[in-house]
């Protein structure tokens, strides 16, 4: 047996089928996942799309849109979620709703050719699996072959050197970094040390589908019988602003979200990675200087900047907050984790929103 075979019958072992050619066949003809947490070779094995290539959900995988997406170097992201038959997600008021055990999250990265004009098409570059199994989540990343027909499994990650045309018309390049499984954790640790949801929570998902033809993505939920525990009046479901658009809230607020989406996973006092920081800046902290306002970092160094204090009212240039999105050096830039490039828009608004807050420090 060659060593190409003999690493396929392996992969064949270990997901219950003896046959090299078609290793991890999903059982039945529809969408589903293997509950164990065992990942197929191919993406394609869950048979999650009618139509990979554009991305087309098959019958049963719910797409979905949250109001401030997580920023990752401007890639573009289709979210889908699947639900074993029968089953639904338990709401929470505060937290990621509850999975059933072999549940799914999908998560599409691309490029469009050109962000001016979508309908140039694309360059997909992974697919995120996300599995709830019967002890807990894990995840894996599929990486899109040239053309499109299919996507493999990445266990260590890999490096991508991609290009596109920016807004403002000139191309922009970036060498995207598709993690590794075991990096899974370092974002969707978000409490105890443990992996989790973060993006199907009710203040992200309080919206209308992408291209309009869903009113209220928690109440298509609700009425699809795949969410059950909502409260009974939706004008008391939780939002959150869409962070990049001014008519859905003050500048306060979608800096908030803002810091919520991109930050809190890790500095919150639940558990996550940076809570030793003392910083926290969850959507709900209110104390100003858990917030990072006035606060001395905790640990001196190359990431403070030389500056004194997380946050300096009425003055960006003087925070560490500011300082560490707008760098990308490896030790200093904030998230640690899932950017190169700095979100120049969502550093323009967290600098408005310093520019102007009230007081001084010490």
């Amino acid at each position: 047996m060659t060593r190409a075979l003999l690493a396929l019958a392996v992969l064949a072992a270990a997901c219950g089928t003896d046959d090299p050619a078609e290793p991890c066949a999903i059982p039945g003809d529809g969408a589903g996942v293997d509950p164990s947490g065992t990942f197929c070779e191919r993406l394609s094995s869950y048979r999650l799309f009618a139509d990979l290539a554009a991305q087309t959900p098959a019958d049963g995988v719910i797409p979905y849109d949250v109001n401030t997406p997580l920023f990752s170097d401007y890639a573009k992201k289709d979210r889908f979620l699947w639900l074993p038959p029968g089953t639904s997600l338990t709401w929470s008021d505060r937290d990621a709703f509850a999975f059933p055990p072999g549940a799914a999250l999908i998560k599409t990265f691309s490029y469009p050719l050109d962000r001016r004009d979508p309908s140039l098409g694309r360059r997909l570059l992974e697919t995120r699996l996300l599995v709830r199994t019967d002890t807990g989540w894990t995840g894996a990343a599929y990486v899109y072959d040239d053309a499109t027909t299919d996507a493999t499994l990445a266990v260590a990650g890999t490096s991508l050197d991609t290009t596109w045309i920016h807004d403002d018309g000139a191309e922009r390049a970036n060498h995207y970094t598709v993690p590794n499984k075991n990096q899974c954790k370092n974002c969707h640790a978000e409490h105890d040390d443990t992996i989790d949801a973060l993006g199907p929570k009710a203040r992200h998902l309080n919206r209308p589908s992408r291209d309009g033809a869903i009113a209220n993505q928690l109440a298509d939920l609700v009425a699809r019988g795949a969410l059950v525990g909502a409260p009974a009046d939706p004008a008391t479901w939780p939002r959150e602003p869409m962070a990049y658009d001014p008519t859905t809230g003050t500048v306060d607020a979608r800096a908030r979200a803002w810091l919520d989406i991109n930050c809190a996973y890790c500095h919150n006092a639940r558990g996550g990675a940076a809570r030793t920081s003392g910083l926290y800046l969850s959507l709900d902290v209110t104390d100003p200087a858990e917030m990072g306002i006035c606060k001395p970092p905790v640990a001196a160094g190359r990431g403070s900047g030389g500056r004194l204090y997380g946050i300096v009212p009425g003055q960006p240039d003087a925070s560490i907050l500011v300082f560490r999105l707008e760098s990308t050096e490896a030790d200093i830039k904030m998230p640690e984790l899932g950017r190169n490039l700095v979100d120049a828009e969502g550093v323009a608004l967290i600098r408005e929103w310093i520019a102007q807050m009230p007081g001084s420090c010490p």
